[in-house]
């Protein structure tokens, strides 16, 4: 679509637009799917049975249940008419047998009330007959316990690129998962009509999935079953696979009493039962020649699935992918494998194993250019791709030159050299607390790993006066979506913003949908409305040029107002053409679509062109160390980062703020922690609530925060040239964790490598801070004894 990057005069697009929904949220009157619930009469409220053991087979006696007043039913295997499961791999039973974790829904309890529901699980006995438990990646190392299809990504001759590099250095990275941590947990919402259509509201990233899911659950067609989005409280990819079984619970539960069922999760259950960001194992090598130019990288990545393997094969291919970020890397080997564990089933969140990818090789250019003895930042610029080059898996690196432009002027802008050098001073002078400051990069492709998914569609309606009503397959999470294709909508045709209305998302006005994932919600729902909305503008363009006197293809749309090319006193209203269209029996509706073009992947040996572009940015992050605790302060964040021709600036400029501090969280404060001694309560889930779990705060932000869109970054081939956001500035945050590893190693001498935890907490960074000051007390040890050896003996008295 060579057209489909080009910007009309004054577009809608590229304005400061405000959410679309700003007002409802903050006055509260925006509805949520249990908002609806709450306003429907005779609901009923479902209430899981979770295991109290991580791993075990179970026998459930539901009857004690039945004698708590309100409660009406308990749904368990028995009930299923279609498949129980809840997965895409058959491998996770609704109801399951066997428990598979601490917290495993087991049965679901409704109850005229959310109290009565909740009375009645805790009479429902379990018994369980405990089976050997995984808990930790290292257990599943050790057991070999593994799930789904290993994959590998690989180019050149990994060994003998290691043979033949003048420095060779291995170690084993590992870090954690991450809660999702929204503000509205997981709900579901199902009502059953007089027909025995099942109408389900439901806060899901994927809605055509959960309809899926449905039905296959219920043992019936996908056309009996609709599923809407109103809008989510937050999604992060924690709504894009889960939601499915909560769906199939209310819907089960609608069928078998003819009432309505809600069901959400309080927060406890929800970080309970749902899946985390995965954790990965990761043991390298890496080769680098005499100038520090990266030669070899042989790795084995494993993941922690969970008990079932959801979305763990694509996360992992993304992962293996990313490895490179922004560094061409001439010998790859990288086997990438899944660990089966007795614990939630983690599943996609914020780059989708983008970030895990990344950390790799930045951790190990964070570890290594000490000991190399060049500075971490040329470290890494010396090693950017440049134009003509691969990735390891095949596809060339477009616009290969953005990444060094747009490191420079962030460099510039920024005053880097300036700052570091007045760090250097103050570190000089400050024993107790020392600063730093790192910059990084990121390289990351846009589009469904699995092509099937880079598809979308749109259904757009004029009426007669003129007003315009958008649905497209997209979900709004809070991340401005339905706002951008607003501005699309409103560009396409021609009006003004206020002229176009968004009805929610739904099953049945769009089939078929893929997620709203991948970063890709713009890039393909924008395609799809604005290919919906040009098929209504040529055919009013007809109308409009018998209106005007003037040849159809001379008539222009903007501002509400339809004009003719080089008579700019004729014009007519965008209202009075619509209502000559239908005067004249003009079709003024029309379903959109779009695909993207030029995508190729073999899964099998993992090669090809998965990626219809790559975004870029730079942060330059600086911190500040506490020697006594290990706290940190980030002082200073400046960000540069590419979204093409931004469709809404503001909207952009808050995607990359929120994306960046949501990584902080990842690499610095967030701690999963799981029971992983023998006892009783092995693979209980430590830290489940914001009381144990640590989440980015106000006290956390840096004091200056700039962020500035690359210019002149127009995207051919993507709509209104624009790119994704959502996603690539979430690896920004590495600045931030290299900051604190470069201000640990100020405590240490000269060349020493800091290896940093992650997350790196503050007990982790007082940890490595004092791993720092041993090495420095033992080098000057060292200098000591070499100094006195090296001293002439006194001659003796005489």
């Amino acid at each position: 679509m060579s057209t489909l990057a080009d910007r009309p005069e004054n577009p809608v697009v590229g304005r400061r637009a405000a959410h679309e929904s700003a007002a409802l949220h903050v006055t509260g009157a925006a509805m949520y799917t249990d908002d609806v619930a709450e306003h429907t009469a005779g609901v009923l409220t479902a209430w899981p049975v979770q295991s109290t053991n991580a791993h075990a087979k179970v026998t459930i006696d539901v009857s004690g249940a039945y004698e708590v007043p309100g409660v009406v039913r308990v749904l368990t295997a028995d009930d299923v008419p279609g498949l129980n499961d809840a997965g895409i791999r058959n491998d996770e039973p609704l109801f399951p047998s066997e428990a598979m974790f601490y917290g495993h829904a087991l049965v679901w309890v409704l109850g005229e009330t959310p109290e009565a529901a909740r009375l009645g699980a805790e009479r429902v006995q379990v018994e369980y007959e405990p089976l050997p438990s995984i808990i930790t990646v290292q257990d599943a190392l050790d057991a070999q316990s593994f799930q789904g299809t290993p994959r590998t990504v690989q180019r050149g001759d990994a060994s003998a690129g290691l043979a033949g590099s003048a420095h060779v250095f291995e170690g084993v990275t590992e870090f954690g998962g991450q809660e999702h941590f929204y503000l509205e947990t997981h709900a579901s919402f199902a009502i059953r009509d007089s027909e025995g259509q099942y109408f389900i509201q439901c806060s899901t990233q994927h809605p055509s999935e959960t309809q899926e899911l449905v039905s296959h659950v219920l043992g019936i067609h996908s056309n009996e079953v609709t599923v809407q989005c109103l809008r989510m409280g937050g999604g992060f990819g924690g709504k894009e696979m889960q939601p499915h079984g909560f769906a199939a619970i209310a819907a089960l539960g609608a069928k078998l009493t003819g009432r309505p069922v809600r069901l959400r999760l309080n927060r406890t259950q929800d970080i309970t039962m749902t899946g985390k960001r995965h954790p990965f194992h990761i043991a390298w090598k890496v080769g680098f020649d005499a100038d520090g130019m990266l030669q070899a990288l042989d790795a084995v990545l494993t993941c922690d699935g969970g008990w079932s393997i959801d979305l763990s094969e694509p996360v992992l291919g993304r992962a293996l992918c990313h490895i490179d970020n922004a560094y061409w890397i001439p010998n790859v080997h990288a086997y990438g494998q899944i660990a089966k564990t007795n614990k939630t089933s983690n599943t996609a969140y914020r780059g989708f194993g983008g970030p895990q990818g990344v950390f790799l090789i930045e951790d190990i250019l964070g570890r290594i250019a000490p000991q190399l003895g060049i500075d971490p930042l040329e470290l890494r610029r010396r090693n950017f791709y440049r134009q003509g080059q691969t990735t390891p898996y095949g596809q060339v690196v477009k616009d290969a030159g953005r990444m060094s432009t747009i490191w420079d002027q962030l460099s510039s802008e920024a005053s880097v050299d300036e700052r570091r050098a007045e760090i250097a001073r103050f570190n000089a002078t400050s024993p107790h607390a020392k600063r730093a400051l790192s910059m990084t990069p990121i390289k990351f492709g846009i589009s469904f790993n699995f092509a099937a998914f880079n598809q979308a569609g749109a259904l757009v309606h004029v009426y007669k006066d003129g007003s315009i009503l958008i649905n497209h397959g997209g979900t709004e999470m809070g991340q401005g979506l339905h706002t951008k294709m607003l501005q699309v909508a409103a560009t396409a045709l021609g009006v003004e913003l206020d002229a176009v209305r968004l009805a929610p998302t739904r099953t049945d006005k769009v089939p078929n949908t893929s997620a709203t994932a991948a970063s890709s919600g713009a890039d393909l729902n924008g395609g799809a409305v604005k290919n919906a909305c040009e098929q209504i503008r040529d055919r009013m363009a007809a109308v409009a040029g018998r209106l005007l006197g003037v040849d159809e293809r001379d008539v222009r749309f903007g501002g509400g107002f339809v004009t003719a090319l080089g008579a700019p006193l004729k014009q007519v209203t965008f209202a009075e053409v619509a209502k000559a269209a239908y005067l004249q029996r003009v079709q003024l509706f029309a379903a959109g679509y779009y695909r993207t073009e030029g995508l190729h992947w073999n899964p099998e040996i993992m090669q090809g062109s998965p990626f219809k572009y790559f975004a870029y940015g730079a942060a330059a992050t600086e911190v500040e160390v506490d020697e006594f605790t290990g706290a940190y302060r980030v002082r200073r964040v400046d960000i540069v980062h590419d979204v093409g021709d931004s469709l809404s600036p503001m909207l952009d400029i808050g995607q990359i703020e929120g994306a960046y501090v949501q990584g902080v969280g990842w690499l610095t404060l967030e701690e999963l922690r799981w029971d992983e001694s023998d006892g009783p309560h092995r693979g209980r889930l430590l830290t489940q609530s914001a009381s144990t779990y640590k989440l980015p705060s106000f006290s956390e932000m840096p004091s200056e925060f700039s962020v500035r869109l690359f210019e002149n970054a127009r995207e051919e081939g993507a709509v209104y040239g624009s790119k994704a956001v959502g996603e690539p500035p979430f690896m920004l945050a590495f600045s931030a964790r290299e900051a604190i590893r470069d201000a640990v190693a100020a405590f240490g001498p000269a060349g020493h490598s800091v290896e940093l935890a992650s997350p790196a907490t503050p007990e982790a960074v007082f940890w490595a801070l004092r791993a720092a000051q041993a090495a420095s007390e033992s080098a000057s040890a060292l200098n000591d004894e070499t100094s006195t050896a090296s001293e002439p003996a006194l001659a003796p008295a005489g």
